[in-house]
């Protein structure tokens, strides 16, 4: 049974349910990844690139928390919150990937009109701009998707 699960509220924005010492990972995941497909992309290519001791290809910015991602796992400090945690890379790559079955098992926003890959559906075509923007495969391709 995974430890941490996703479920959405009324407005379709992720909720995350999990034990307190994934509280940091969990909010992380629903603020800061929130519903961008392209986002969880770049969160799941750096957590595979230093998994085989590459550095991250760029630094996570972000206006809510403070990330690294390191050989060691992964480290979130929110920035206007008393949540610091660590995670090794097994339990956020558990975590990133049930995320990320989350947001793919969404249903497609057929309200946007999306410039890129319109033909096809929305998840494959995330993958597909994700890898033209970074001009590489996605580590993941194969493995999650």
């Amino acid at each position: 049974m995974a430890f941490m699960t996703f479920t959405r509220d009324r407005d379709g924005l992720p909720l995350f349910h999990a034990a307190k010492p994934y509280t940091a990972l969990g909010s992380w995941l629903i603020t800061d990844v929130s519903i961008h497909k392209a986002v969880a992309l770049d969160a799941l290519a750096m957590l595979a690139d230093v998994s085989v001791g590459r550095d991250p290809f760029t630094p996570w910015s972000s206006e809510n928390y403070s990330v690294a991602f390191s050989s060691a796992g992964l480290s979130i400090s929110a920035h206007y919150a008393d949540e610091q945690s660590e995670y090794r890379i097994a339990e956020a790559r558990e975590a990133l990937d049930a995320f990320w079955r989350f947001l793919a098992s969404q249903p497609e926003r057929t309200h946007m009109v999306r410039e890129y890959y319109p033909d096809l559906p929305e998840t494959e075509a995330e993958i597909r701009y994700w890898e033209d923007h970074w001009g590489r495969p996605h580590p993941d391709r194969g493995r999650l998707f």
